[in-house]
């Protein structure tokens, strides 16, 4: 039975996802890797520091990989700012859950800077028992960890959870966790999702969503 929310941030609470690829496209040029935006939303998902080790092996220090994470994230916070909100219909779904006593949390894979940043400009810091950022767990998405860090500091078991992603490393690292998944298509088109059997419901924004919908059910197959 779904007891508990867990919800992405990055394309799932905030349609932020090609601001992003910009600022990687932006910053990975300026290293010398010249990627297209299509290439950027294919490759580019997880950790920071380990999207750079990916890319470029031992060619940068720790310390390296570090800076030209908060480089690449400060680039976004600027760019993003003016365009913050959240995804359409999630205000009042999230407000609505809050009603009903409904455990949330979010697991994301962005480092603790952008989370404060859409914590504090959207006042959002009421609604969530815990936030699990890139910051705190040893190995990002597809590994399961963040989503199970949530689920485990919500009191709830993995299998009562359902989670929102955007994109098919959430999706699997929502599988990989025993967790169903709601998946919220402002980054990758529903056939994108087609190998996956925890996929709950694939929705353009939560308007048509209800936390009635899911709570105290089993979660069924799209």
């Amino acid at each position: 039975m779904i007891e508990g929310f867990i919800f992405d941030m990055d394309g799932t609470m905030v349609d932020n996802m090609m601001t992003h690829h910009r600022a990687w496209q932006r910053k990975l040029a300026s290293l010398g890797l010249q990627l297209s935006l299509e290439e950027v939303r294919q490759n580019i998902h997880g950790i920071n520091e380990e999207i750079i080790e990916r890319l470029f092996g031992e060619r940068f220090t720790p310390d390296d990989r570090r800076r030209i994470a908060a480089e690449k994230e400060a680039e976004y916070r600027q760019i993003f700012r003016s365009e913050l909100k959240l995804i359409d219909g999630l205000g009042e779904f999230i407000q609505a859950a809050n009603q009903l006593n409904i455990p949330m949390g979010i697991g994301t894979a962005a480092p603790p800077e952008n989370v404060q940043f859409v914590l504090d400009e959207l006042q959002l810091h009421p609604f969530f028992r815990t936030v699990i950022d890139s910051k705190m767990v040893r190995q990002g998405k597809p590994n399961p960890e963040v989503f199970l860090r949530v689920a485990e500091n919500l009191g709830l078991k993995p299998e009562n959870c359902l989670v929102f992603e955007d994109s098919p490393t959430g999706a699997e690292a929502a599988q990989r966790g025993g967790m169903g998944a709601i998946i919220i298509t402002t980054t990758h088109t529903p056939e994108e999702f087609d190998r996956f059997d925890n996929i709950v419901h694939i929705v353009p924004d939560f308007k048509a969503l209800r936390p009635n919908d899911w709570i105290g059910k089993h979660p069924r197959n799209g």
